[in-house]
């Protein structure tokens, strides 16, 4: 098969021919049919991420056709669309899976990561960590639910169903998705960009936002609670500042810049910040069928497998409006 492999950290990725892979009993091959391009992958290839694996096919929204299954698998069918998240597998055993807390599992498996992912024509993964998708949503356009749509839905849970005016803080592939369930859910949105982008303060109000502008710009409104997705972290205090007594500032990102001191006083008043890691089995479920319920649509561009660079270095330079996606 075809595959980008990325062969050590801050290098290219390359167009290599390489072995189908092979389903273990638990385990089903899938036909990549799309795969998106996350924050996250940057944060792979640029090194900034530990126990990464060398040489590694990155990629983990990944939307394809089962080609065949392992032995154990139940519950599957051929030819059925299926999604492939983050998280590839668990231990099941330790305590954090058996609380149902299993996205802090310290022996988990992470696809295009630890274990290769879907910037490749084929991929496989195991059956219980992979998602029925909906119908009625296209693969290009679902491919960002499976890590920017189920990241931002589990940030906007960690600000709790009090939280009625929101501010977003960096308006990229996860943003455009909670914004639109922000909405359906009847909360106020306020969108902050990087100074200057109009573009993408644009699009945040098309997708609703009652104001957008600046990170540096102030709150239009006292906010309840702050999900930062841009990986900033100066932005932690001025979302600090943001909030109201009570109010939450949610950390959603894998990876983020230090962040610098700030004084014990707009922590007071019982404001939180909290961080995001991974996702569970039960979000995706919950996400799935609040997102069809809500509608939710993905403004994606699209790019052929071998282009994977170019969406790479299109993310990191905010040249995107939504998210890229990798068409075999």
């Amino acid at each position: 098969m075809r595959a980008m492999v990325c062969a050590s950290p801050r290098t290219l990725l390359a167009l290599a021919d390489v072995a189908d892979p092979v389903p273990g009993p638990s385990q089903v091959l899938v036909r990549v049919r799309a795969c998106g391009v996350c924050r996250t992958d940057l944060h792979v290839v640029d090194g900034e991420l530990p126990d990464a694996r060398w040489p590694i096919i990155p990629g983990h929204e990944i939307v394809g056709t089962v080609e065949s299954v392992g032995n154990e698998v139940t519950g599957v069918a051929l030819g059925q669309r299926i999604g492939v998240p983050w998280l590839g597998r668990t231990c099941g055993l330790c305590p954090y899976c058996r609380a149902a807390r299993e996205n802090l599992c310290d022996f988990a498996q992470f696809t295009g990561y630890t274990i290769d992912g879907g910037y490749a024509e084929l991929a496989v993964a195991d059956a219980h960590f992979c998602f029925a998708l909906p119908d009625g949503v296209g693969d290009v356009e679902i491919a960002p639910w499976l890590c920017a749509g189920l990241i931002g839905y589990r940030a906007l849970r960690m600000a709790g169903d009090h939280a009625r005016r929101i501010g977003i803080y960096g308006f990229g592939a996860a943003a455009h998705i909670v914004a639109q369930l922000a909405r359906f859910e009847g909360r106020e949105v306020a969108a902050f960009t990087r100074r200057g982008d109009a573009a993408a303060q644009g699009f945040a109000r098309e997708l609703g936002a009652s104001w957008a502008g600046g990170s540096d710009d102030a709150a239009p409104f006292p906010l309840d609670a702050a999900l930062l997705f841009a990986p900033v972290g100066a932005l932690v205090p001025v979302a600090l500042r943001a909030v109201v007594k009570g109010g939450t500032v949610v950390c959603a990102g894998i990876h983020m810049s230090d962040i610098p001191s700030f004084p014990y006083a707009i922590l007071w008043g019982e404001r939180r910040v909290v961080s995001v890691a991974n996702l569970t089995r039960r979000d995706g479920e919950d996400f799935f069928r609040l997102a069809a319920e809500a509608g939710i649509r993905t403004r994606t561009t699209a790019y052929a497998l071998d282009r994977a660079n170019d969406a790479l270095d299109a993310l990191r330079s905010g040249k995107l409006t939504g998210a890229a996606v990798l068409t075999p």
